[in-house]
């Protein structure tokens, strides 16, 4: 790698004034030369963490990490000059090199710098909903450690603490805290403040009245200044004169604190998002409703060529909330029960382990308010669970004598309870002090703007869709009200520290890449920008691989006795062979076994259909169908859970209703799924440089792609990762394969990529390579944030190419590695898009939001049917090949066209999308999986010792829980005697 000019070191751009030197001047943590945020190839790496900052780990050259969020180890007085800055992981973006300053890791030198700007297709202009910084602080902003407690006190805590009249008596106005270790202000005070706030006198609010634990609510507070935030480095790096190092990140830290300042005073903070009170409605279900709030977001923006410039990404934020409602209204909707007494009769029959039990969990940590003393008097309370005991029967001391709860609400406020059998709700008031506060559901109403922070079940998702989808026209104009509730010229935080940003949205130089034809085995399609095609007249480009002869349908009645029309099903299976046949699809058998499933055991309808179509062919099946009353995700999982893992076969299933309609749409696309589970491929894409047999492929290639799924917060369900491999030379086609990989484990652990990446390299080589080993690899992996783009190189790649040197220890295979991801907020508001106002398939942006020194781009490959789109965005953090960004542009684009059972490109690179659609059709794989949304919980035990992750063991899932589970069990193997191992199983 040639090395980049030398650069001024970042301490020559200093703030001149500071009398508390930088940790990063002290430390020597940031780089001091070579391309912005990454070092010369001749330079040693200055930031490699010291034994005080480093654990031990299996691997080398970083700590040992779990590819989770690493966690600091802080004395109870953190020393700035040697300590790591204290920041988020999830604020903000600042790239691979970035990031790698966060966790003081050596900045990799085989990062691809920023190319050329593309040639590709037409120049178009674009306008993002991106908002440039004008101005940043002059003045110096000084950084303050706060130490409150001993520093690992829970945030509401510190919170209240920062509020407290000792605080502001002692600081007066003009700070930004964020709510954890650090504060800022404009005052320079030199002395270390020390002091001690006690939150129960009568100064504070409190009664002044000890507690009868004898523990008392005082909370010493250290603030000390300890630097001088740089701006003039954060100009230098901007320009392009310096380096990222720790003064460049503070910053930008401070800069975001200031940002979000204002709004989490005036509304409902939700991480990045505000959401105001009184916005309109939308009603979920389940006494859950939506409505919009704004995100904003800073990040670090590209203005072409080496200009670099601060911008604030705003967007709309759909929020989910609790109604407020009172409790017991909210239980029952909650629980979907039809009244109230059918609800107390759910909660008497099962308790808290019943389903009606754990679904009221949920209400646990809610902010509600009861009024029963009067309706002046409005007392706040926190819901720490369910007692199951009735009103009358819960008692308690009063006066020296022993009250019900429901004779006390009679008594001494007049109250007479209608429902003293529902549970009783222990508040977390009192409960340090060893008291036991308890009222009554319907005394209880939720406060506003309580957010419902649990998985939303089929019905609430698709409502939230249907709110939350929103044309171009219509976002921008939510984005514009967002922009209002954010007030930037005048928001006094803002002028206070002399920031200015433009309401102006960004308009970038874009590219309009020029669409792919689709070939077909006959019959091409040029979709051109509209982004659609359709299969009439085409036969599929490679047919399946053996003759469709052995297989069996089996019709699934509704669960009112309802039995579907025979006559009705065979008309549409003639139909479904005759359609088949057209596409070029070998059906030698158009009479399959027809059976009809009897009992609720959906396990033995598989078994049934599996035996009778065994027999009556005398053969293994190679296809069982299941025609469904409904669309039940239960039912859907068990078929695929036997068919695929107690017998190896594929299957398809589809509703009865579409059976009736009989439309040739419909059937199509379900031929191409089949077609696809059966060996053959639906299309290729072809352009300029994809003519040949190869496609853009100048060397053998094999493409990778890998998605880790979590499950929904709250679920101690297991971590399902996914790993997908092209079988043919053009990578049309993808085995894939899954197992869990712990609890909330981002890195695909070594046991799995050697379980999964061996098989699928051995078929490689046999079909696709001729025996050979692939000339590169391509690997693309989604779902990770850029704190961890340096763990997918330093982890699993490196486990890939381990695995492929015990094959041949000289081989030494060159690896793509491109991150492509989908959890984002910028949007493209083209200034001539389709009819709707979304970007044309094809557009490629490379400036405005992307990074300014490394190698990233947004592509929008798809054409959105409603909404907005959102384009992909990829970051290029490997490039052994040396492959042109053109080139690999071309290749996420015509793949796009090439997804096997789709007739419009997708939005994400196939090898991602088929990652992400494998990695949740194996949840019904898990041994312990009950047909729930989430499974059945894994083991629990102790915890283990931190840092441990061996196999199927891993550390702290960080959900604060003191146990965790452990041990998970790996997912039930499918047999592979008809090779479903290497099929397209889960399409």
């Amino acid at each position: 790698m040639v090395a980049a000019p030398h650069k001024k070191r970042v301490s020559d751009y200093q703030n001149r004034g500071s009398s508390a030197s930088s940790p990063s001047t002290q430390s020597g943590s940031g780089s001091s030369s070579g391309s912005p945020g990454r070092p010369r190839a001749d330079a040693p790496a200055s930031n490699v963490p010291s034994p005080a900052d480093s654990s031990s780990g299996p691997r080398s050259g970083l700590g040992g990490y779990d590819g989770n969020r690493d966690s600091d180890s802080h004395s109870s007085q953190r020393n700035p000059a040697t300590s790591r800055i204290i920041v988020d992981p999830k604020n903000f973006d600042l790239g691979m090199a970035g990031w790698s300053t966060v966790h003081a890791y050596a900045v990799p030198t085989v990062m691809p710098p920023r190319p050329a700007p593309s040639t590709l297709g037409q120049p178009i202009k674009v306008n993002l909903n991106s908002f440039r910084v004008n101005k940043i602080p002059k003045n110096p902003v000084y950084q303050y450690d706060v130490i409150i407690g001993n520093g690992t006190e829970k945030r509401g805590l510190m919170s209240k603490v920062w509020q407290s009249k000792a605080i502001r008596a002692a600081l007066s106005t003009g700070w930004i805290y964020d709510g954890n270790k650090l504060a800022w202000s404009l005052k320079s005070i030199d002395r270390e403040i020390r002091l001690d706030v006690d939150l129960d006198s009568t100064d504070e609010g409190g009664d002044g009245k000890p507690r009868k634990s004898g523990k008392e609510n005082k909370h010493r507070v250290v603030i000390k200044r300890t630097n001088t935030v740089g701006f003039a480095v954060l100009d230098a790096y901007l320009d392009g004169r310096a380096d990222f190092d720790n003064t460049v990140l503070e910053a930008i830290n401070f800069f975001d604190h200031m940002l979000r300042e204002t709004p989490r005073q005036r509304y409902t903070q939700i991480k990045r998002s505000f959401f105001a009170r009184g916005q309109t409605r939308f009603d979920l279900g389940n006494g859950v409703e939506a409505f919009k709030g704004v995100y904003q977001t800073l990040r670090i923006g590209h203005l072409g060529g080496r200009r670099a410039c601060l911008t604030v990404n705003v967007d709309v934020a759909n929020g989910m909330f609790w109604k407020e409602l009172p409790v017991h209204q909210a239980a029952l909707q909650l629980t979907g029960r039809r009244d109230i007494n059918d609800l107390i009769t759910a909660v008497k029959q099962g308790g808290e382990s019943s389903r009606t039990g754990q679904d009221l969990k949920k209400m646990r940590k809610l902010h509600v308010v009861a009024k029963h003393r009067g309706k002046d008097t409005v007392d706040p309370y926190v819901i720490d669970r369910f007692l199951y005991k009735g009103a009358r029967d819960h008692k308690f001391e009063k006066d020296g004598k022993k009250i019900s709860v429901y004779d006390h609400f009679a008594y001494a406020y007049n109250i007479r309870l209608q429902y003293p059998d529902l549970p009783l709700a222990l508040m977390t008031k009192g409960k340090a002090q060893g008291k036991m506060t308890v009222l009554p559901m319907e005394v209880l109403t939720i406060q506003p703007n309580e957010r419902y922070a649990y998985k939303m079940d089929e019905r609430q998702t698709s409502n939230m869709i249907k709110f939350a989808v929103t044309p171009p026209a219509e976002r921008y104009k939510a984005i514009e009200h967002g922009l209002e509730m954010l007030k930037w010229d005048a928001d006094p935080v803002h002028k206070a520290f002399g920031v200015e940003i433009s309401r102006a949205k960004t308009v970038v130089d874009a590219r309009l890449i020029t669409a792919p034809k689709v070939q077909f085995g006959t019959g091409d399609a040029k979709p051109g920008t509209s982004g659609r095609w359709d299969l009439k007249g085409k036969k599929f480009l490679t047919p399946n691989t053996a003759p469709l002869k052995c297989w069996g349908v089996c019709v699934v009645p509704g669960r009112r006795g309802g039995k579907p029309d025979r006559s009705v099903v065979q008309n549409f299976i003639t139909e479904l062979c005759k359609v088949y046949k057209s596409h070029g699809g070998r059906v030698e058998n158009t009479t399959p076994e027809f059976t009809l499933a009897a009992g609720d055991d959906v396990g033995q309808w598989v078994t049934m259909l599996w035996n009778q179509t065994g027999n009556k062919f005398n053969a293994r099946p190679q296809l069982l169908v299941f025609i469904l009353p409904d669309k039940d995700s239960n039912t859907y999982g068990r078929i695929k859970r036997s068919g695929e893992c107690r017998y190896g076969v594929v299957s398809q299933c589809m509703q009865y209703a579409h059976v009736q309609k009989c439309q040739g749409q419909y059937i199509s696309n379900v031929c191409m799924k089949i077609n696809a589970k059966l060996g053959g491929s639906t299309a290729r894409a072809i352009g300029p440089k994809s003519t040949g047999p190869s496609g853009l492929f100048t060397a053998s290639t094999m493409v990778l792609g890998a998605d880790v799924s979590h499950a929904a917060p709250g679920s101690q369900a297991s971590s399902m990762a996914a790993l997908t491999c092209s079988t043919d030379r053009l990578a049309v086609r993808y085995a894939a394969a899954c197992q869990t990989n712990g609890y909330r484990v981002e890195m695909i652990t070594t046991a799995n990529i050697n379980e999964m990446l061996k098989p699928m390299v051995q078929n490689w080589v046999a079909n696709a390579g001729g025996g050979k080993f692939p000339s590169r690899i391509v690997y693309f992996r989604d779902g990770v944030s850029e704190g961890q783009y340096q763990h997918i190189l330093q982890q699993e790649v490196q486990d890939m190419k381990t695995l492929l040197k015990t094959a041949d220890p000289t081989l030494n295979i060159p690896f793509i590695v491109i991150v492509g991801s989908k959890r984002h907020h910028v949007r493209f508001f083209p200034e001539k898009g389709d009819k709707n106002g979304n970007p044309m398939p094809g557009t490629l942006v490379e400036t405005g939001v992307t990074h300014p020194y490394e190698n990233d781009f947004y592509l929008c490959g798809h054409s959105a049917i409603k909404g907005t789109a959102r384009p992909a965005h990829y970051h290029v953090l490997l490039n052994e090949v040396n492959m042109s960004n053109e080139d690999i542009q071309l290749m996420i684009y015509e793949h796009s066209y090439q997804f096997m059972r789709s007739t419009t490109p997708v939005s994400q690179h196939p090898a991602i999308y088929y990652a992400h659609i494998a990695s949740n059709r194996a949840i019904p794989h898990d041994p312990r999986w009950a047909g729930s949304s989430d499974g059945a919980p894994p083991v629990v035990a102790s915890r283990p010792r931190s840092g441990s992750q061996s196999g199927g063991s891993q550390g702290r899932s960080g959900d604060g829980s003191s146990q965790v589970p452990f041990n998970v069990e790996k997912l039930l193997p499918m047999p592979n005697t008809s090779n479903i191992m290497t099929s397209m199983w889960y399409i």
